[in-house]
């Protein structure tokens, strides 16, 4: 039996809350904390778990195995840093951090103190995503010849009138950093990181924020296929993720809680995921908890076998690079190369 304390209990608490629920007879609970009273109560209140008033409690504490962060991406860094000085295996929210040298600096804090780095990427745990990855690994696609990216969500003007939400300094960047890590993050896990990219990036008039709403870009990957990676939160009201993969055998498109593919041979393959929701429209949790019980039961599976978790730190931070370089593309109007 593993312990864990939790830090932060804001809006993405619930779905870990109901995650360590189902996986009680694995894991305990020995204190979850905000900084916020009325929170520390609502959670214990709806949660039946119990919970402190001061972080110390749970760095400080050598029954504790491990912590799942939950705070705001500009704490990351430090959190991280006092866990792994603790001794104590993390489990983190998305993203890394707020730019790509404090994501960096931040997996190697843990690398450095031998703990393990697990991060929350749940599309990664989606069946259809890894029957995706798997057309693509075992060659029933063929060579792949494009692989694209689609996040069409929508989020009204009081999300980002929410003190922090959308700005550089709390949350490091806008639709890129906070929506389409998770559909990027699947599509460099089926397809591979691409090598460089060409985007616009900028804020639209549907929203008042500080960075960008609205992302267009190409991509080019190393053995030449090509593709597209759009985003936005200004789509009303909402429509399933996407992610297209053509290649020299047929074609699959993973669309929301779907995936069919087609092939040339005149064979289909069709599969449903189980789990409701996508939390594309106006409420960003409406969703199952589904995918999220898979990363903690695959980061207490890594805890106890020492292996690395199925999306670490270090895996995390593809996808931080090729956000980064789709941003700095745009800034500079110029065609970037993805860091390898």
């Amino acid at each position: 039996m593993s312990r864990i304390g939790v830090i932060g209990l804001g809006m993405a608490a619930a779905p870990h809350a109901r995650s360590l629920l189902d996986l009680a007879d694995r894991v305990e609970v020995a204190a979850a904390y905000s900084p916020t009273r009325t929170r520390r109560e609502a959670f214990a209140k709806s949660y039946g778990l119990p919970t402190c008033d001061d972080p110390a409690a749970i760095f400080d504490d050598r029954g504790i195995d491990a912590v799942l962060l939950l705070t705001p991406p500009n704490t990351h860094l430090d959190l991280v840093r006092r866990a792994a000085a603790s001794g104590k295996h993390i489990l983190l929210e998305k993203p890394l951090e707020i730019s790509l040298a404090r994501a960096e600096a931040l997996v190697a804090a843990a690398e450095e103190a031998r703990v393990r780095l697990g991060m929350v990427l749940q599309h990664r745990f989606r069946p259809t995503g890894a029957a995706l990855a798997e057309l693509v690994s075992g060659g029933r696609l063929g060579t792949v010849v494009s692989a694209s990216a689609r996040l069409n969500n929508w989020r009204p003007q009081d999300y980002y009138d929410q003190p922090g939400r959308g700005t550089r300094a709390r949350d490091g960047g806008g639709v890129l950093l906070t929506q389409a890590i998770h559909t990027l993050d699947l599509l460099i896990a089926v397809a591979g990181a691409p090598e460089e990219v060409t985007a616009y990036a900028v804020t639209s008039p549907v929203h008042r924020m500080e960075t960008e709403d609205l992302v267009a870009g190409a991509m080019r990957f190393a053995n030449g296929a090509i593709g597209s990676v759009t985003a936005t939160t200004a789509a009303y009201p909402g429509h399933p993720d996407a992610i297209d993969i053509i290649g020299t055998k047929g074609m699959a498109r993973l669309e929301g809680t779907r995936l069919s593919a087609a092939f040339h041979d005149g064979s289909e393959f069709q599969l449903e995921d189980e789990a409701p929701g996508g939390g594309t429209g106006a409420d960003p949790m409406a969703f199952s908890h589904q995918h999220h019980r898979a990363v903690l039961g695959d980061f207490l599976d890594a805890m106890a076998t020492g292996r690395e978790p199925k999306v670490s730190g270090r895996e995390a931070l593809k996808v931080h690079r090729l956000i980064e370089a789709l941003l700095a593309s745009s800034e500079s109007g110029r065609l970037r190369k993805v860091q390898g």
